[in-house]
């Protein structure tokens, strides 16, 4: 089975292609820093799986799925990121990915991931998709006033309250800056407030009681790569 990996850390790539490479059915046929060389290398090779970063410093691992997808439709996508992000998860799948695992996954793991994506099997962290999920179904809060808000608004509500400007959230989710303001003037009209700050703190009483309800410690069970 060939692998190409795109990871924009040459430490992180020598580590995985020495991982992937003691396997006897895997072997690694290039490698990639970026969303350009990533689209040329799965070009040349056209391997079974592309291990993708989700950030690369010209563009998105996402971005990088959805090009290939649309070129090759027989290659498989395993995205593996240090980020456990929904929104990154929705995009992911959205762009065609067959797979979204967290770095912190064991090495074991993570081979047995690649060899199933390539088989065509579906593969997302089970921790991750349950609390999209949960987000979605509006589980985390009984708040009358969080009902009003769509899971997008939610989600820029969260980054709200860790500090985040629009440009830095606009990053973070894949959108335009002038899409992330109209997204947050929308909210603060929802929740009948007229200041970030507001937002902020009651986005912040919000997380601490979703961390009662949900834990963090469980984050990262498979499939979740040691750094």
């Amino acid at each position: 089975m060939k692998v190409v990996l795109v990871d924009d850390h040459d430490v992180v790539r020598q580590g995985l292609k020495a991982l992937i490479d003691s396997q006897d059915d895997l072997e690694v046929v290039g490698e990639a820093g970026d969303v350009d060389n990533a689209i040329r290398q799965v070009g040349y090779h056209t391997p079974d799986v592309v291990v993708m970063d989700v950030r690369l410093p010209d563009g998105t691992g996402v971005e990088a799925c959805r090009e290939i997808r649309s070129r090759w439709e027989n290659v498989n996508v395993l995205m593996l990121t240090s980020y456990a992000d929904e929104e990154a998860l929705v995009s992911s799948i959205m762009a065609g990915a067959s797979g979204y695992v967290l770095k912190r996954i064991n090495s074991e793991d993570l081979v047995d991931a690649i060899r199933r994506v390539g088989r065509g099997e579906s593969l997302l962290d089970p921790n991750l998709t349950e609390r999209l999920f949960a987000r979605i179904r509006g589980d985390e809060s009984d708040d009358p006033l969080l009902s009003r808000l769509s899971p997008q608004e939610r989600r820029i509500l969260d980054l709200i309250s860790e500090g985040k400007t629009n440009k830095q959230i606009a990053e973070d989710m894949f959108l335009a800056e002038k899409t992330v303001k109209n997204y947050v003037s929308n909210l603060l009209s929802k929740l009948e407030m007229s200041r970030r700050s507001e937002a902020a703190a009651y986005a912040a009483r919000l997380q601490a009681d979703r961390a009662r309800k949900y834990p963090p410690e469980d984050w990262g069970v498979v499939p979740g790569v040691n750094p």
